[in-house]
């Protein structure tokens, strides 16, 4: 199995954005929201119990070193928690591949963030690795999801089931997202 690098940039900026891999104790709330809220969580599990969010957060926290690929989007002025995205390398059949993942508080979702979070993370990622396929996974009945991956240039090409639902796997060549 080879080992695939992810993308090892501490902070990637957009417009309005801030990707920092670096978990701020006043990202709480937001985090905590993210996690509990039964909407925000409805294609990826469902709400979570509030105190183990807040155990995961503490220890989230006090690990200073976050895992490479895992970001919190924050507001570019405010540096507000708006959600979090994960670019990492995934096991996939004989080898790994880089997966993108993504989650929004409801209160920013319909603003494009998603879109520009994802897109700034992909360019970075064009940027610095070699090029590679990226997949992106969700529910199928998750159709918000799918539009916005099919917007970002993923192509749906299977479905499996997974968590107890069918799951669409999409996929795109890094080498697009090169500016």
């Amino acid at each position: 199995m080879s080992q695939l690098r992810t993308l090892s940039a501490t902070e990637v900026s957009s417009e309005r954005l801030l990707l920092r891999r670096a978990l701020h104790d006043a990202d709480r709330e937001g985090f905590i929201e993210l996690s509990t809220d039964p909407e925000v969580q409805a294609y990826i599990g469902g709400p979570q119990p509030r105190g183990d969010v807040e155990r995961r957060f503490d220890a989230a926290l006090a690990n200073v070193t976050s895992r490479p690929g895992n970001y919190v989007i924050a507001d570019n002025a405010t540096n507000r928690f708006i959600g979090t995205l994960m670019l990492a390398c995934r096991p996939a059949e004989g080898d790994e591949e880089l997966e993108l993942g993504y989650v929004l508080r409801r209160s920013a979702w319909g603003a494009g963030f998603a879109f520009e979070a994802a897109t700034a993370a992909l360019r970075a990622a064009a940027d610095e690795l070699p090029d590679q396929p990226v997949s992106l996974v969700t529910q199928t009945a998750n159709k918000r999801s799918l539009k916005l991956a099919a917007r970002l240039g993923f192509r749906p090409i299977s479905t499996f089931e997974e968590y107890g639902a069918e799951q669409t796997l999409c996929t795109a060549p890094l080498s697009t997202f090169r500016i």
